[in-house]
């Protein structure tokens, strides 16, 4: 059992050593592009966000009055935009994790 592990062990540790993992480069050309994009991109989600918590809050507002159904739906609204945002915000981490 001994030897089968060190076996794996040995052969895993060839393999990771065999595959290159080079650092990510941009295209040449493309770096301000697609920096502009991205940018583009958080500031949309930035308004959108804004957005959202502002329509949460006029349904809560006017589903207050004889209309508690609108009011609890502006209230489960706000996880979502929340969570929206939280990914939008580490969108750029997340990618970088999985890909390192």
């Amino acid at each position: 059992m001994h030897q089968l592990t060190w076996f794996t062990t040995e052969l895993l540790g060839l393999a990771a050593a065999a595959v290159p993992n080079p650092a990510p480069v941009a295209p040449p050309g493309l770096s301000g592009p697609a920096d502009l994009l991205l940018g583009w991109l958080k500031w949309v989600g930035m308004v959108a966000g804004v957005v959202g918590f502002g329509v949460c809050a006029i349904m809560m507002i006017l589903g207050r009055r004889n209309r508690s159904n609108m009011a609890v739906d502006g209230a489960s609204g706000i996880p979502w935009v929340l969570g929206g945002l939280s990914l939008l915000s580490l969108a750029s981490g997340l990618v970088g994790a999985v890909l390192s």
